[in-house]
């Protein structure tokens, strides 16, 4: 690849991660205003239009009251209030679809072009293969609360926020490597033990978004809503009340918020200290900028996480925690990438 397609499909990669990012932001507006079983059909090619007149919103609306949740959640709701829970879960799967188009249209044109090598075409394909799979999974997710539970299964909820930081992780990392790697070589690396330390960045900021999964997925938010001690006390006397004990991670409330918490809090002060020692090395100018953005952004993550808790649960609160996650996953991103590279116009000073 020369630098100029290596520059053309970074580019074009850069825009899949930003459209990634919208769909998990609308995903998460979708779960928090209780949209996500209103339409109870998974029809990838034809479920694009949306109903035409009025027959064809009588069809759906009689479809969803066969549902759990409109028999035991919202057996009050009328024909207006299910259309406001429609557009949302609809204008959702709308985005997915034209995120595959926005992927596959380009990925066939470079390809016919003779703009991508090998390795890059296999590691795009399998991209959207995860792609694919984050859709059947979000189906899946759907249909776990159609059955008898009006609430989603937290393991695929949990399962389908996990795949969407994957997709959004591997493609922004691919887009880096072809739009900055196409600056030219190296110029520096990082201390081997900083390269280490941001990879465990990474890693925790990753686990701790899937704790966070499970927290959504179990509504555990809904309880323990003081802080920093969960009902007066340290470790809620129900952490363990599950049996089996393994139970307690993915299922209990009390066990899942107060994990949490710990992740949170354990991310917090490594980021700390990851920052300070990332200072002391020198680093080139656009480390620099995204340690202390990176120390920013977890700072206003911690507070967000905080307020949610304390105000119960508030949608604007919970929504902007969810949807910055992915900022603070991002930062990380890319000051791991410069560490592990050394791709830079300046050069480390050790």
């Amino acid at each position: 690849m020369t630098r100029q397609d290596q520059r053309q499909v970074g580019l074009w990669l850069f825009v899949c991660c930003a459209f990634v990012y919208g769909m998990l932001a609308l995903g998460g507006i979708t779960r928090l205003t209780g949209s996500g079983l209103s339409m109870v059909e998974w029809q990838p090619l034809i479920g694009v239009l949306p109903p035409s007149d009025q027959t064809a919103w009588q069809e759906l609306f009689a479809k969803y009251q066969n549902t759990p949740e409109f028999r035991h959640v919202n057996y009050d709701m009328n024909l207006e209030g299910f259309k406001g829970i429609f557009w949302l879960e609809y204008f959702h799967r709308l985005l997915g679809r034209l995120i595959g188009l926005v992927f596959f249209v380009p990925f066939a044109w470079f390809l016919w072009r003779r703009k991508l090598d090998r390795p890059v075409t296999i590691r795009l394909a399998m991209i959207f293969v995860l792609g694919g799979m984050q859709g059947v999974m979000g189906w899946l997710m759907v249909k776990s609360g159609l059955i008898a539970d009006p609430h989603v299964s937290p393991y695929r909820l949990t399962a389908h926020l996990a795949l969407a930081f994957l997709v959004y992780g591997w493609m922004l990392w691919t887009a880096m490597e072809l739009f900055i790697g196409a600056e030219g070589r190296p110029q520096g690396v990082a201390p081997e033990g900083l390269k280490r330390f941001s990879l465990g960045i990474v890693s925790l900021i990753s686990v701790t978004v899937v704790s966070g999964g499970f927290v959504a997925g179990a509504k555990a938010g809904y309880g323990y809503n003081t802080f920093p001690l969960m009902h007066g006390q340290w470790i809620p006397d129900a952490y363990w009340e599950m049996r089996p004990a393994w139970r307690n991670f993915f299922e209990n409330v009390a066990a899942i918020q107060w994990d949490h918490r710990l992740l949170a809090t354990i991310t917090f002060f490594a980021i700390v200290v990851y920052w300070f020692v990332g200072l002391r090395h020198a680093p080139p100018s656009r480390v620099r900028a995204g340690l202390h953005l990176l120390l920013l952004a977890v700072s206003i993550q911690v507070l967000l996480g905080i307020a949610t808790l304390l105000l119960h649960v508030p949608i604007h609160l919970a929504w902007a925690h969810q949807v910055w996650s992915m900022a603070l996953f991002t930062v990380a991103m890319f000051i791991h990438f410069h560490m592990q590279t050394g791709i830079s116009r300046a050069v480390w000073t050790h």
